[in-house]
């Protein structure tokens, strides 16, 4: 058998090995896992696997691709592949950049590839076991699952390994007595049989990258040197696309400025079940937020902005008016998507209040409409998402208890529900049933908090639509809310099933 050091190889070496190895008239057999935390249940898994064939090979998830929730892995990659490649069992590992273990079966072509009978009843991981087996089909081989004496690494990691301040692992320990993962996933799956109308901004997000290169000579000219660009479906149209993962009917209504070329680019970015009605406004820009980014820390340099009045076309405006009752009657709730960049006007204002349907609302304070965008333009909302520099300018009160605010405001616009953002301080959740909640963060680092609020706001109005209670709608925000800021800006929507994985990980 090879030293550990050498038995560490590159995807390409091992599948030369196998290769050698079927020449050879030897079974390969093949293992794919993260193997963050190695446990006696790995150790009898690789026993058993060895047992079917000649070479046992192993391959492990790169760390870019471990969704395993906050901080993990604990362990990076290479320290990983040593850790496996120490053990008796096993003949060489390799680490696989790819989400899943069908590209390696393909290349390692093994007479049995063997998973645990876990992975084939949670998730993401039974349905990348569906493509794994049928890989392995494919190149002659077969799906194996052993049934060996079972621990769990994340529990392992969650209780000795803990990436959480004391506050969020109390938090998790009393809410773990509560609600189970599959309790939290399956309120999450109800939310299907919802149809939702989201009103609001349009805005196109454009990430420009750039890297600091020094300043001139002869002035104070900061100069950056051009990487890439990208263009994200941003405002309201995140917001939709967000929603449209949990929610079974998505309705979008909103303006459409110029130039009228944007249209192809908004309704490409938005998801299949989204169906999207668009009011034109000739004149009118199209929000466009160009953003100039240095990548190593999605540092902003500085941000352009194409923007209009704070109020619709009179026309337009007539217009959306006019389509937004027949609308909001075939729908369960309505998402107020409220940059206050122009597209929910002072009659829009008034139409969505006096609609008797469900009407969560944000109303968001940004630099373009700093203290003039208040939630209290409303007359009435029966969800309200809120910050808490919105909430005080709201209540004109730098310094006032956040618990009074937020009741005088749950009182004034009649809420069912409401909550508070509070960025490292998490959140806070009321209902008149309940009173108020404290959630802490559960994301161990930040990308970009560039539209984490939003996909707060979208997955917990569904809750608050559904009736659930506080603790759980600021647990579920929370948990979007760690996952929006591992993205960069509104490159893709917070989905479903890695949800799931993050709400699984946390409640183990």
């Amino acid at each position: 058998m090879p030293e550990t050091g050498t038995k560490v190889k590159s995807l390409t070496q091992l599948a030369g090995i196998t290769a050698q190895a079927r020449e050879q008239g030897l079974r390969v057999v093949h293992c794919h896992g993260v193997f963050d935390l190695i446990h006696p249940g790995h150790i009898r898994h690789f026993q058993a696997a060895r047992s079917l064939g000649d070479l046992l090979v192993v391959t492990l998830t790169a760390d870019e691709y471990v969704n395993k929730g906050p901080g993990r892995p604990v362990f990076n990659q290479r320290l990983r592949a040593e850790t496996v490649a120490a053990l008796e069992a096993v003949d060489y590992v390799a680490i696989d950049d790819h989400p899943n273990a069908v590209e390696a079966i393909r290349q390692l072509r093994p007479a049995f590839f063997v998973k645990g009978i876990e992975d084939a009843r949670h998730g993401d991981e039974a349905a990348d076991l569906e493509q794994e087996a049928a890989a392995a089909e494919a190149v002659g081989g077969r799906l194996h699952l052993t049934n060996e004496v079972s621990f769990s690494s994340t529990r392992l990691l969650n209780e000795y390994f803990p990436v959480f301040s004391p506050e969020a692992d109390d938090f998790l320990r009393q809410f773990r007595r509560r609600w189970s993962a599959d309790q939290v996933i399956a309120a999450l799956r109800e939310l299907r049989s919802l149809r939702v109308l989201v009103v609001g901004d349009i805005i196109i997000d454009e990430y420009h990258f750039c890297k600091a290169i020094g300043k001139s000579s002869k002035s104070a000219t900061l100069t950056a040197r051009f990487l890439s660009a990208e263009r994200h479906a941003g405002g309201v149209l995140a917001v939709a696309n967000h929603v449209a993962g949990f929610a079974g009917e998505v309705h979008l209504l909103t303006y459409l400025g110029d130039p009228v070329a944007d249209e192809p680019f908004i309704r490409e970015h938005l998801s299949s079940n989204v169906r999207v009605s668009l009011v034109r406004q000739p004149g009118r820009h199209n929000v466009v937020k160009r953003r100039y980014v240095e990548p190593f820390q999605v540092t902003k340099m500085f941000e352009v902005m194409w923007l209009d009045g704070p109020e619709p076309l009179s026309e337009a405006e007539d217009e959306l008016l006019a389509r937004l009752g027949p609308l909001a009657k075939q729908c369960d709730l309505i998402i107020a998507a409220d940059f206050g960049h122009g597209s929910v006007g002072s009659r829009t204002v008034e139409g969505l209040s006096a609609l008797s349907t469900f009407l969560a609302v944000n109303a968001q304070t940004n630099s373009a409409n700093h203290g003039y965008n208040l939630v209290t333009k409303y007359p009435r909302a029966d969800y309200v998402c809120i910050d808490e520099e919105e909430l005080r300018l709201a209540n004109h009160s730098p310094n006032g208890a956040i618990e009074m605010l937020a009741a005088r405001t749950a009182a004034g616009l009649g809420c069912r529900a409401l909550a508070v953002t509070r960025g490292s301080r998490g959140s806070l959740t009321w209902t008149p049933q309940v009173g108020f909640v404290q959630t802490p963060v559960f994301s161990a680092s930040v990308v970009d908090s560039v539209g984490a609020g939003d996909a707060y706001l979208s997955v917990t109005a569904l809750c608050a639509r559904a009736g659930y209670p506080p603790e759980l709608i600021g647990f579920v925000g929370n948990c979007v809310g760690a996952l929006a800021v591992r993205i960069i800006g509104n490159r893709e929507p917070v989905k479903p099933e890695p949800l799931f994985q993050f709400i699984t990980t946390l409640l183990k």
